[in-house]
């Protein structure tokens, strides 16, 4: 199976900033859309920002707006998640999908392929 790699993940204050980073193996590079996913425990997961493959096609959850960028590197197969001014809200682990049709879905179910996660933790 598929898996991609986040990595990025880590415990720090309220207002720090951290960079997460998704690796995308050779066979998922044709994958047009690419996001990113939070899950805190006992809630369900949720959407955090996508990419489509074209230059500014990026959607964001209202509650990372002005805080949050996601990017890609298509070259490196390579997908970021910058957070700043991160909340204790934020904390949970993220993980990175993709999924080769357009559109970027809000529903976990729309992305075929996923990460393992990594943990975000934001202290107050």
């Amino acid at each position: 199976q598929v898996q991609l790699t986040e990595s990025g993940g880590g415990l720090v204050q309220a207002g720090a900033s951290l960079r997460l980073s998704c690796a995308v193996p050779e066979r998922t590079s044709n994958a047009n859309t690419m996001a990113w996913f939070r899950q805190a425990p006992g809630k369900e997961r949720e959407f955090v920002a996508g990419s489509g493959r074209n230059i500014g096609m990026t959607y964001y959850a209202d509650s990372v707006k002005g805080r949050f960028t996601i990017s890609r590197d298509n070259a490196e197969n390579t997908l970021y998640l910058q957070m700043n001014s991160l909340e204790p809200v934020d904390s949970g682990v993220y993980y990175c999908a993709a999924r080769v049709a357009r559109g970027v879905p809000t529903t976990p179910r729309f992305y075929e392929f996923w990460g393992q996660g990594t943990q975000v933790i934001v202290s107050s």
